[in-house]
């Protein structure tokens, strides 16, 4: 069965029959990341909301992804005596986007993520843990923090437990699939789809679309993303662009289409995301002529499109004892070496032979892999690597898109000539996020870093509107 088209109904006409008990301050659309960090900040001001899901449970694009979120200034970096900044985040963020992200998110999202997570561990009990024995691409400080799990499973379960804690009203397989405006485009009213097939309706006073991107909407990922046409697509099938669609119904503004976040490290066929901390410790890709191909520290987002552009679209990632003993710290990587994706090879002859390269070529490739510069790539190692190697095929992958409706540093939707729409609110994955305009521009953690702290500064916008539309 074909999923129902996103609609915006004239207010109007709302079902009389919906009754006035029906109603709800907010109602925020998706119960991912980022709709529930807003749903727990509205909580603790005693503001009512109800969170619609359209999945049998709140998982999204947040349990799909690694979990880890970079915040300066936080009460974990302070506990860890990590020195940080807002400026030197935000300078981060920007020149990981060529000076192309949008700079008044960049400002708010590094000014307020911080404040978020502390919240969250505060008052709703997350213990946040900061990793520090490497750096991600990008990052001039240890500030990338995950819950004790170190997946986005575990964030998400936390998440989901904080809020039936706080008594957060998540209903889930409700669809949402309706906005009802009026001529200003003032949302008066939302209905979604039960697993029945019937429409429900309830009334609101404003709304927060947390809910997608536009990833798993094949269409548009070749029309926006042509790099990515072809790719596996690890995302949620959430994903589906419908709040890009309410937007552009309701005249809203689209900007960053072009900015994607990739990854060049989908272990094939298991179908599992191989962290890119091997990368950044010592780790080489190598194609099938036995080659390396890029400096693999720049960031995961565009290695996607250079394996994809090897032979076969395939790469493979080369590490030795010393790595493997490392990366057997994330549970994610543990599941995908169990499921059979980590290979062994004794020696760099055995290693050609399991890659399918000739053993010359890849022998200059590994005696290439020394302390210093590479010169080819540009690529700094602090060592060389030693036999015997472990070796996991791999794909470029498409995992969450960086564009949507346009938004100010409220967070609140703008029409095409820059005003906000009344009531209608955007964060996460439904609105623009900081990457700039191209996968090169996503720094890690940028997609978990716009759902949380675009959560936290709509939940504060949603309540100041709130008050005043309050009689």
């Amino acid at each position: 069965m074909n999923a129902p088209l996103p609609q915006v109904r004239p207010a109007d006409e709302f079902p009389a029959d919906v009754q006035a008990g029906d109603h709800t301050p907010l109602v925020i659309v998706g119960a991912g990341a980022c709709g529930l960090t807003a749903a727990l900040a509205l909580h603790r001001w005693g503001i009512q909301c109800v969170v619609l899901e359209r999945d049998a449970f709140a998982a999204g694009s947040t349990a799909l992804s690694s979990g880890f979120i970079p915040a300066p200034c936080t009460l974990a970096q302070q506990a860890q005596g990590i020195t940080d900044s807002v400026q030197a985040f935000a300078a981060d963020i920007q020149s990981k986007a060529h000076g192309q992200a949008a700079p008044h998110l960049v400002q708010a999202y590094a000014q307020h993520i911080g404040p978020a997570m502390d919240a969250l561990a505060v008052h709703h009990g997350l213990p946040w843990q900061v990793l520090d024995n490497f750096l991600y691409p990008g990052h001039s400080a240890h500030r990338m923090h995950a819950v004790p799990e170190k997946t986005g499973a575990g964030l998400m379960s936390r998440l989901q437990a904080a809020a039936d804690a706080a008594g957060v009203v998540v209903l889930t397989q409700a669809q949402v699939t309706e906005l009802w405006a009026d001529a200003d485009q003032r949302i008066h009213g939302v209905g979604f789809v039960r697993p029945d097939g019937q429409t429900e309706r309830i009334r609101c006073d404003a709304v927060l679309l947390a809910c997608n991107g536009f990833g798993g909407a094949t269409a548009m990922v070749q029309d926006l993303l042509p790099d990515m046409a072809e790719a596996t697509y690890a995302g949620h099938v959430g994903n589906d662009g419908s709040a890009i669609a309410w937007g552009q119904l309701l005249g809203a503004r689209l900007a960053d289409l072009g900015a994607y976040q990739g990854h060049g490290s989908w272990a094939i066929p298991q179908g599992a995301l191989i962290s890119w901390a091997l990368m950044m410790e010592g780790g080489v890709q190598i194609n099938a002529q036995g080659q390396r191909f890029h400096d693999e520290t720049q960031g995961y987002s565009e290695a996607a499109v250079h394996v994809l552009a090897q032979p076969g679209g395939v790469a493979w990632n080369v590490f030795d004892d010393a790595l493997l003993a490392f990366a057997q710290a994330f549970p994610d990587f543990v599941a995908a070496q169990t499921a059979g994706a980590v290979q062994h090879a004794a020696d760099a002859t055995a290693l050609a032979q399991l890659i399918g390269c000739p053993p010359e070529a890849l022998q200059a490739t590994l005696n290439a892999v020394q302390p210093g510069t590479d010169t080819v790539t540009g690529r700094s190692f602090k060592r060389a690597l030693q036999a015997p190697f472990h070796a996991i095929k791999v794909t470029g992958a498409l995992f969450h898109t960086q564009g949507g409706l346009d938004i100010d540093a409220q967070a609140r939707v703008l029409r095409q000539d820059g005003t906000p729409l009344p009531n209608l609110l955007a964060a996460g994955g439904a609105a623009r996020g900081v990457s700039g305009q191209a996968v090169w521009g996503y720094l890690s953690g940028n997609g978990l870093l716009s759902a949380i702290a675009g959560g936290h500064i709509a939940a504060h916008t949603a309540r100041q509107l709130l008050k005043d539309s309050a009689p």
